[in-house]
């Protein structure tokens, strides 16, 4: 989407127009399509252009806030706060990516950078967070579908009990005994299920964008803004839209005293910086899913099984003692 305003807006189109152009495709009560050129050629300055084919669909996440963009550019209000809004109700690594996308276009506005050269940038930036959360959801999917399948052990021991032909479920569910085996089984699968949520919880990605921080400084240094103004800029814009700042002043700082001692321009530098706090996030990423692999084990040791024990494994012992004890 980044990357279809930016060519909208370097074709000349204005921004304001460019969201109204991006909007979902609305038939007309004729059947006719939004992007017809009978239609198309319809459109007024002021009124809705109409959407091209490959714009979202009216269900995609980022469809109210397309409308809610091009309303406010329809209205001289500020888009980016519009954007910002809705994004807010989205949550999120998607909703991340639209603040991120509010506060560039908030930097840009502000310090006079050139907007479709940055948000082409910008574009390329998302599209690398984009396979780096894709690569640590395929690596995180195997421990996670480890950690559901195992919940379903203490089940399997009590169907295999009933397969042999003894009646754990009866002893379980009717006997004192059984009911201590249920209550401190199911208070150890309990105590697995958040274990396990909290460990993969814990490996997923701890900053939704990184290096977006040193991407809005360089985009506000390419307006021609002085290292103070941008830094101010990009402060308030970060404050404005709760991105996730996590170490980026450090290394702003560490970038720009580079670009300083080297007498070269800190925007270029700005970029690496971030395409390589990127790259690191992914790498961190791998290794964390790596690690939940062995980590998972933990809970599977210490309540899993000894859940399995008391509601598969117990209640047929008792089940076979019972009988044993009756036929003599």
């Amino acid at each position: 989407m980044t990357q279809r305003i930016a060519v909208l807006l370097a074709a000349g189109v204005s921004p304001a127009s460019a969201w109204a152009y991006l909007e979902p495709d609305v038939p007309d009560p004729g059947g006719r399509t939004a992007h017809s050129p009978t239609l198309k050629s319809k459109w007024r300055p002021g009124s809705r252009p109409w959407s091209s084919p490959g714009s979202p669909t009216p269900h995609s996440p980022g469809t109210q806030i397309i409308r809610a963009a091009a309303d406010a550019g329809r209205r001289g209000d500020n888009i980016a706060d519009a954007v910002a809004a809705e994004a807010r109700t989205l949550g999120g690594q998607v909703g991340a990516a639209w603040l991120g996308l509010a506060a560039a276009w908030q930097v840009a506005t502000q310090a006079g950078a050139p907007l479709a050269a940055c948000l082409r940038q910008l574009a390329s930036s998302f599209r690398q967070l984009g396979r780096l959360h894709a690569d640590l959801a395929v690596a995180l999917a195997g421990p996670s579908a480890t950690a559901r399948m195992v919940a379903f052990l203490p089940v399997v021991g009590v169907l295999f009990g009933s397969l042999l032909g003894f009646n754990t479920l009866q002893t379980l569910f009717f006997t004192p005994p059984g009911w201590a085996c249920l209550v401190g089984g199911a208070a150890l699968m309990l105590a697995a299920d958040r274990w396990n949520r909290r460990l993969v919880h814990t490996a997923r990605a701890r900053d939704p964008t990184p290096g977006l921080e040193l991407d809005l400084t360089a985009i506000a240094m390419t307006g021609g803004a002085s290292v103070e103004r941008a830094r101010a800029v990009v402060d308030t814009a970060a404050e404005r839209f709760a991105l996730h700042r996590a170490e980026s002043a450090a290394a702003i700082d560490r970038v720009l005293a580079l670009s300083v001692r080297a007498g070269v321009p800190a925007a270029e530098l700005l970029r690496s910086e971030a395409d390589q706090l990127r790259r690191q996030a992914g790498s961190d990423g791998q290794h964390r899913a790596a690690t939940l692999s062995v980590t998972l084990m933990i809970p599977l040791g210490v309540c899993v099984l000894p859940a399995f024990m008391l509601i598969g494994v117990l209640p047929l012992l008792i089940t076979v003692l019972s009988s044993t004890v009756l036929v003599l």
